[in-house]
């Protein structure tokens, strides 16, 4: 049997039940509605505070490192996402090397004289006429003008360093020996300051074209035309002119011709040689001597420069 005090208390609590009415259950489906909006706000607003704080931790991180701006912060709805750093931009793998001379391209020397030419002229230096054109006469060398009268003009006389010249006669090879020479060359070598030879040639194609006409001499009637030719294959360079008089017998009367002389200056280096062909009693050039004599020569300062 239940004792007197545990049976009072069981009608107390009855009693006490009895009293209180349970909720309606769409109440209680409010009230639970109330509760997990209540708990969803709190949670989105702790989100935000962490990430604010992340974002401001972030700018203070990268305000102590190099000059990156952060990205700046969206506002949406929901939770900001974390904002994003754009990498610094990647440095070149290597320099680029400057760019490479040309090989075999000489240096640029500004400023520096160019190197000296040489001072003498050789014997060497002169070419040696070929066995079928030797008169067995020889040559003599003596001075004299090394070009013809040109209206008095004196091409690169002013550059000269040192001269040479001879006079050479010489036989076409079908002229039997004994004979008298069939032409006669007023030869010289001449070496010029460093890089006033081609000034030189220069001056010579410009004499001959402002002296087209001239007297033979002071005394004479008699005149000498010069023109320039065509002329290539020969040196560095080479000027070739020609001179023409009106052809005389032996008695002084025109024999209705031309006679007619050539002139070629070639040039190598600081060097020019002229080969002037001045004819023997009356006569004209032979072209195809003239070409093969001036090869000679050239051949013949090629050998001495190198």
């Amino acid at each position: 049997m239940m004792s007197r005090d545990l049976n009072g208390l069981y009608r107390a609590l009855a009693a006490d039940t009895d009293e209180r009415v349970l909720p309606a259950p769409d109440r209680v489906r409010r009230r639970a509605d109330r509760r997990a909006r209540q708990r969803a706000a709190f949670g989105a607003l702790t989100v935000a505070v962490l990430v604010a704080g992340t974002a401001a931790g972030t700018r203070w991180v990268l305000a102590a490192g190099p000059d990156v701006d952060p990205a700046p912060a969206t506002t949406t709805d929901g939770p900001s996402p974390s904002p994003t750093v754009a990498p610094p931009s990647p440095m070149p793998s290597r320099i680029p090397s400057p760019p490479a001379r040309t090989p075999n391209a000489p240096p640029k020397t500004s400023g520096q004289p160019p190197e000296p030419g040489p001072t003498s002229i050789p014997d060497r230096a002169f070419f040696t006429l070929a066995a079928a054109n030797d008169t067995g006469i020889g040559d003599q060398k003596v001075p004299g003008p090394v070009l013809p009268a040109l209206c008095g003009a004196e091409p690169g006389e002013s550059a000269v360093v040192t001269r040479r010249t001879r006079s050479l006669a010489f036989k076409l090879a079908d002229t039997p020996k004994g004979y008298v020479p069939d032409g006669s060359y007023r030869h010289s070598i001449t070496v010029y300051r460093p890089g006033r030879a081609d000034d030189a040639l220069a001056e010579l194609r410009q004499a001959v074209r402002d002296c087209p006409e001239q007297p033979v001499s002071e005394t004479s009637e008699a005149t000498r035309r010069q023109r320039l030719l065509r002329d290539t294959g020969y040196g560095d360079e080479s000027v070739l002119f020609e001179t023409r008089t009106l052809s005389r017998d032996v008695n002084g009367d025109p024999t209705g011709g031309d006679e007619v002389h050539l002139i070629r200056a070639i040039r190598r280096g600081d060097v020019v040689t002229v080969l002037w062909e001045q004819g023997w009693e009356g006569t004209s050039t032979d072209r195809a001597q003239f070409d093969a004599d001036s090869r000679r020569a050239v051949e013949a300062i090629r050998r001495w420069l190198t």
